[in-house]
C-alpha cells in the first residue's frame, strides 16, 4: 500500500466522519511531506525509526506509513471504516454528481484536483465547483477576476480528468434586494449557479420572501441554496423566516431546483417545507455543500430525507448526466 494514499484516505475518513479540522490536517500534511520524498528514502526511514524526525509527520501518522509499508490496512484507517452514513441509498445510486462543492480558492481546505479526484472516486461523473462570490469576505470570495482566472484553471483540469467534468460554478450570495453578488455577463458564462443568503438572516418575513423570489427568478439562477439558513448543531442558528409556498411556487414557476443540504449541520430544507416544495413541484438538487473530500461523501443524509419527503429521481437534477444537466 502506498503511504500517501494511505494518509489521504485516513484524512477523507476523518472528513467524512466530521472529526476536527486540524486533525485532519495533521495526516494531508503528512502526506504531502512524504510525497516530497523518494519512496526509497521512507523506506529507509520507517526501517530506522525517524519517519517522526521529519516535520509534519508525528506518532499517530507514522504509524499509519509503517501499516502501508507493512502491506496491511493501518489500524487507524480499519477504525474509521466503521464509521456509517447510511439511508437513501435508493436515490444516493442514481446521482450522477454533486452540485454545490468548494475549494480552498474560497473557504475550502484543499485543492480543486484534490476535490475532484475525490468526487471521481466516489463514482460520480461531475461536480460542479460552486466557491463563494465576492461580499462574503469571511469565506474568501472570489472577484471577478479570480473567478475568471479559476475558469481556466478547471478548463486545464478537465482536459487531464477525462471524461470525468468539472462543470464551473458559484455560490452567489442573495443581495438584500435579491440582486445577486457578481456580475450578469460573468455569472452567464457558468454552467450553474447556486444562489443563497448568508447575511441579515433575521429579515423580517415580507422582506425576506421578496429578496428569495427575486433572486430564483434571476435567468441566471439555477438552484436555491439551503433555503432556511438554519443550523441544527451546537448552539444552532434559527431558520430564517419567508414565505416558503410563495417562494417554492416561484422556484417551479422559473425552473430554479431547491437544494437539498446535506451538511450533517444544516439538513437544510427542514422536512415540512421539502414536502411542502415537493407539492409546489419543485425540482431539486441534492447536494454536500462539501469544503473538504471526505464530506463529499455526506450526500446519503440529504438522500435519506428526500427520500422520507417524496421526492423521487425524476425531480432531482444531479440525477442526470451532464449533458442533459447544462440542456435543462
Amino acid at each position: 500500500m502506498d503511504p500517501v494514499k494511505a494518509l489521504k484516505q485516513v484524512a477523507f475518513h476523518l472528513e467524512r466522519a466530521g472529526e476536527p479540522t486540524y486533525r485532519v490536517q495533521a495526516f494531508r500534511n503528512a502526506a504531502a511531506v512524504l510525497a516530497e520524498l523518494d519512496p526509497a528514502d521512507v523506506e529507509k526511514r520507517a526501517k530506522l525509526g525517524t519517519l517522526t524526525d521529519l516535520k509534519g509527520v508525528g506518532k499517530s501518522t507514522a504509524g499509519v506509513v509503517l501499516d502501508a509499508l507493512a502491506n496491511r490496512e493501518p489500524a487507524y484507517l480499519a477504525k474509521l471504516r466503521h464509521v456509517d452514513i447510511t439511508g437513501g441509498e435508493e436515490l444516493r445510486a442514481q446521482l450522477k454528481g454533486d452540485c454545490h462543492v468548494h475549494s480552498d480558492w474560497s473557504d475550502g481546505g484543499s485543492p480543486i484536483r484534490d476535490m475532484a479526484e475525490a468526487a471521481r472516486d466516489l463514482g460520480h461523473e461531475f461536480m460542479v465547483l460552486t466557491d463563494h462570490s465576492p461580499r462574503l469576505t469571511v469565506a474568501n470570495g472570489l472577484t471577478r477576476e479570480r473567478l475568471e482566472k479559476q475558469l481556466e484553471v478547471v478548463a486545464e483540469l478537465n482536459v487531464e480528468l477525462a471524461p470525468f467534468i468539472v462543470l464551473t460554478g458559484i455560490e452567489v450570495d442573495i443581495l438584500d434586494d435579491g440582486s445577486l453578488d457578481q456580475d450578469e455577463d460573468l455569472l452567464a458564462r457558468l454552467d450553474v449557479v447556486v444562489a443563497s443568503v448568508h447575511s441579515k438572516l433575521k429579515m423580517p418575513k415580507a422582506e425576506m420572501t421578496a429578496r428569495m423570489v427575486n433572486a430564483v427568478a434571476n435567468p441566471h439562477v439555477d438552484i436555491l441554496g439551503h433555503c432556511t439558513g438554519r443550523l441544527v448543531v451546537g448552539k444552532g442558528r434559527p431558520e430564517s423566516q419567508f414565505d416558503a409556498a410563495r417562494v417554492f411556487e416561484a422556484c417551479a414557476e422559473h425552473g430554479t431546483a431547491v437544494e437539498i443540504n446535506s451538511r450533517p449541520e444544516r439538513l437544510d430544507p427542514p422536512r415540512r417545507l421539502l414536502s411542502l416544495a415537493v407539492d409546489a413541484g419543485c425540482t431539486f438538487s441534492i447536494d454536500s455543500d462539501a469544503h473538504a473530500p471526505g464530506q463529499l461523501d455526506w450526500l446519503n443524509y440529504g438522500c435519506a430525507r428526500a427520500e422520507e419527503c417524496g421526492v423521487t429521481p425524476d425531480l432531482v437534477i444531479n440525477t442526470r448526466p451532464a449533458s442533459r444537466l447544462l440542456s435543462g
